[in-house]
């Protein structure tokens, strides 16, 4: 294609330039080429997910039990059975769950697809970059990621980095001109290509080649977006589960040889052994941390954040640092112009507009890219804010763009602060370039730059934020239309200072983040005088802390900035690559840090940061693939929010290690006891107070559904009243692991307990069927302890509907297997009302006395 005219591609693809594709004619395309998408790996069937979840270590021991039980008893076969039929109903649950998750997940990576602007019925149109079809017209503009292969049809100063495909980091400059002899891709000037991104400019281009036929897909699918990995936490859990399996090893291992050495049969030794490895090991603990996280960061949709990686869920909780820009996050992102200042005049308010005003506004209209169409706002909001202002003098840019027609242009970039045109006027030829007051002051002749800095100030003082403009006229069309040429030796016009209001909700957000020891940063283009009077009006500027300009921030080394970044709290006029350093500034204090960013420069600082926060509205497609996390509100209040969320995620997790791990413990202790007393004293008659096939059935009903709801519980009224947690602060800090042991310390022996009573008034069946109805009930009445940091007795108890519909299910589920014919399956037998009441409260006092601690916790 690169060798053909644009008519040659326009036939060839037959397409419209000025139109786009009919909607019809894009879905009939799509029908014969596909989406466009590089093929992603073939999912894996239910049957294989299901043959999966028998690769765990103690499914296959428990399997090799029931093997070996039913080889050497063969009369015995039931308790094999139903050990089968209680894994099968554990996979079964488990392909249900990871489904689930899967599922959560793949809805958030469709909520953060890219999107690309096309041409279609001739209207300007956003749609998701998998619907492109060949012959689509898209539309490219600085910080786009190009979708699809395409041939240029239009090229303003446009530049593409095409590393991503080439290898070469400088960007490509792109022309429309057609190339005669053969090329390799990285000289195909008249071509983008899929996967690189738009570094400055802008163009249209038509789509030749969608999925697997562009150069990207012809790589072997160089992006593999949706590659899976664990999280930190799932790592440290994973390594958890480890070393107890480990453990649990060793003292099965012990009590075997103890058991056979007391004349105990081995076969009852090897069950014994296999049931201690069945109560050791939380095998259901990653798995469950995944559920939540999946689960979590889909409800979080809804809040307007999308987590675009799970590890940041985790560090959201810690993050302590919150580096906002000002403009849209802090503020509504919607600009009016209220002053007006003329080269050598004075400040007035808009209202006050004379002819040479006017002229100044509509320069500045022509100088945009901006419009109004059918009342429908289209562009940047500053450029918006001009445009309508020139609209309510009775001058629309429609007709002021066909009197004084582009002819050339020098795109925005952060780098200069400045944009420029050039219009044609009658005979002559003007160059308009707007831009902050500073950078065009300093290129403009003949200027009072004291009396329009004194101007700047007055505005900047009422919390305006001030653009300038200037102009320079020439006889004939430049030759060359580059910085040097254009923006010197201009003559300067005068000033509009525009408000950008804050948002209602953000003062708030600030106060509580501030209560919630989040500290906000604020960073602006804005001058100091206008951030100042911006930020003490948000609360963000306290006593003590000050503001610094990106001039005297490039004047610091890294080792002064690191040294005084705590007394700054406003970073002013900073440029992009500032950001980076104040990031790094403050991850030297071994803070978390959030940065919020929307603009291509801005992706270093993105992924430089802990959070990296892009803008989901005003967002360009790199600073989004920097990000973590896109804001679909582009609101600074969503981003406490998710501090919110992410603080209560991790709570979760917490109470759920907590919980499994101290049932687990219970289960150990209970029969590991039980064990010993056996040992010690034969004539107690004391056995295993728990069967595999008990634990495994008390591991799936009352251990995983309870957990899995605990980590859906709301977020707690307080935990924007607690600090922060430390970076370095271990999983089970702040006394964590202490309430794991002693609360399953509890458990267990409340269960033997229950197990003594039974065997002084019965025997072993009779006590193990009060150890069973003590240990799950104590569990599914220990998973309301632990929902919770506070009382169980309050207003709160009822807040999670998964909790209760889980205890319901696995409190049905218990008596149906107690009270039914299905109990001689489960080796348990009928009790007096009595002991059963007594196995029952044994159980439910677990709540009355981790409820006491809690109040010891809280004095």
């Amino acid at each position: 294609m690169y060798k053909k005219t644009i008519e040659e591609v326009v036939n060839s693809l037959d397409t419209n330039i000025e139109k786009g594709l009919t909607s019809s004619e894009a879905k009939k395309r799509q029908g014969i080429y596909g989406t466009n998408e590089l093929e992603k790996p073939q999912k894996r069937s239910l049957l294989l997910r299901f043959l999966d979840q028998f690769k765990d270590a103690m499914i296959i021991i428990l399997i090799i039990a029931a093997v070996i039980s039913i080889v050497v008893e063969p009369g015995d076969w039931i308790d094999s059975l139903i050990i089968v039929i209680v894994v099968m109903m554990n996979a079964i649950l488990g392909v249900v769950l990871e489904s689930h998750a899967e599922k959560s997940l793949e809805s958030l990576q469709e909520l953060s697809a890219p999107q690309s602007k096309v041409l279609r019925d001739g209207v300007k149109q956003t749609i998701a970059s998998k619907e492109l079809v060949p012959g689509d017209i898209i539309i490219l503009e600085t910080g786009d990621m190009i979708p699809s292969d395409a041939r240029l049809i239009e090229a303003y100063n446009l530049k593409v980095d095409e590393s991503a495909l080439t290898g070469e980091s400088v960007p490509v400059e792109k022309t429309t001109d057609p190339i005669s002899q053969d090329v390799v891709i990285g000289d195909q000037t008249n071509m983008v290509f899929s996967s690189t991104v738009v570094t400055y400019g802008r163009g249209k281009a038509i789509v030749t080649s969608t999925g697997m036929k562009n150069e990207v897909g012809k790589i072997a699918g160089m992006l593999n977006a949706s590659e899976k990995e664990l999280t930190p936490l799932q790592v440290k859990l994973n390594e958890i589960g480890k070393t107890i399996g480990l453990l649990c090893i060793v003292i099965c291992v012990i009590v075997f040889i103890l058991e056979s050495l007391s004349g105990i049969s081995w076969l009852e030794s090897f069950k014994t052994a296999v049931a201690l490895a069945v109560a050791a090991v939380p095998e259901g603990l990653a798995a469950t941390v995944t559920i939540v996280l999946a689960v979590s960061v889909t409800k979080m949709v809804k809040q307007h954040a999308i987590i675009r990686k799970l590890p940041a869920v985790e560090t959201l909780g810690s993050t302590s640092i919150v580096c906002s820009d000002k403009t849209g996050t802090l503020t509504q992102n919607k600009m009016t112009i209220l002053k007006t200042y003329l080269d050598g005049d004075e400040v007035k308010d808009l209202g006050d507009a004379d002819s040479k005003t006017v002229d100044m506004l509509n320069a500045f209209t022509l100088c945009s890219d901006a419009s109004i169409d059918d009342g429908k706002v289209l562009g940047d909001p500053t450029e918006v804010a001009l445009v309508e202002a020139s609209k309510k003098m009775n001058f629309e840019k429609k007709a002021l763009m066909e009197k004084h027609p582009r002819v050339g242009e020098l795109a925005f970039d952060s780098d200069r602060k400045m944009m420029s045109v050039i219009v044609k006027d009658g005979d002559h030829y003007v160059s308009i370039t707007k831009g902050g007051p500073d950078v065009i002051l300093n290129r403009c002749r003949d200027v009072d730059s004291d009396q329009a800095m004194t101007a700047n100030d007055e505005m900047a003082k009422d919390a305006l934020r001030v653009l300038a403009v200037a102009v320079k006229t020439y006889d004939t069309m430049p030759t060359h239309i580059t910085v040097e040429e254009i923006e010197n030796d201009m003559d300067f016009i005068g000033f509009v200072g525009m408000i950008d209001p804050a948002r209602p909700e953000a003062k708030e957000a600030i106060r509580v983040a501030k209560h919630a020891g989040v500290r906000t940063i604020m960073i602006t283009g804005d001058h100091k005088t206008t951030a100042t009077a911006i930020a003490k009006d948000l609360g963000i500027l306290n006593e003590g802390q000050e503001v610094i300009s990106g001039e005297e921030l490039s004047q610091m080394s890294q080792e002064e900035l690191e040294k005084n970044v705590e007394k700054y709290s406003v970073y002013a006029r900073v440029a992009p690559e500032h950001k980076v350093n104040i990031v790094k500034a403050w991850k030297s204090k071994n803070k978390i840090v959030a940065m919020t960013g929307d603009g291509v420069n801005d992706a270093p600082a993105l992924k430089t940061a802990d959070i990296g926060c892009a803008m989901g509205i005003t967002g360009t497609d790199v600073a989004k693939n920097a990000a973590t996390m896109i804001l679909t509100d582009d609101n600074f209040a969503t981003i406490i929010q998710s501090i919110k969320q992410g603080r209560g995620i991790f709570d979760n997790i917490q109470k759920d290690v907590q919980f499994l791990l101290s049932s687990n413990i219970g289960e150990v202790l209970a029969i590991f006891l039980a064990s010993i007393i056996a040992l010690i004293n034969p004539s107690w008659g004391f056995g295993v107070p728990l069967l595999p096939i008990h634990l495994l059935w008390i591991n799936l009903i009352t251990d995983a559904l309870p957990a899995f709801a605990i980590g859906l519980e709301p977020v707690e009224d307080d935990i924007m009243d607690r600090k922060p947690r430390e970076k370095d602060e271990g999983f089970f800090a702040n006394g964590l692991m202490v309430k794991v042991i002693w609360q399953g310390v509890v458990v267990g022996l409340l269960t033997l307990v229950s197990y003594s009573i039974g065997q002084y008034f019965s025997n072993h069946e009779y006590a193990m069927t009060m150890a069973f109805i003590t240990m799950s009930g104590a569990e599914l009445c220990h998973a309301f302890n632990v929902k919770s940091h506070h009382s169980v007795f309050n207003k709160q108890v009822f807040n999670n509907k998964y909790l209760w519909g889980a205890t319901a299910l696995g409190l049905v589920l218990q008596l149906a297997i107690i009270f039914t014919p299905l109990s001689h399956l489960f080796s348990l037998v009928p009790l007096d009302p009595s002991h059963f009441a007594i196995a029952a409260l044994l159980a439910f006092s677990v709540i009355p006395i981790v409820e006491i601690s809690k109040r010891f916790d809280k004095r």
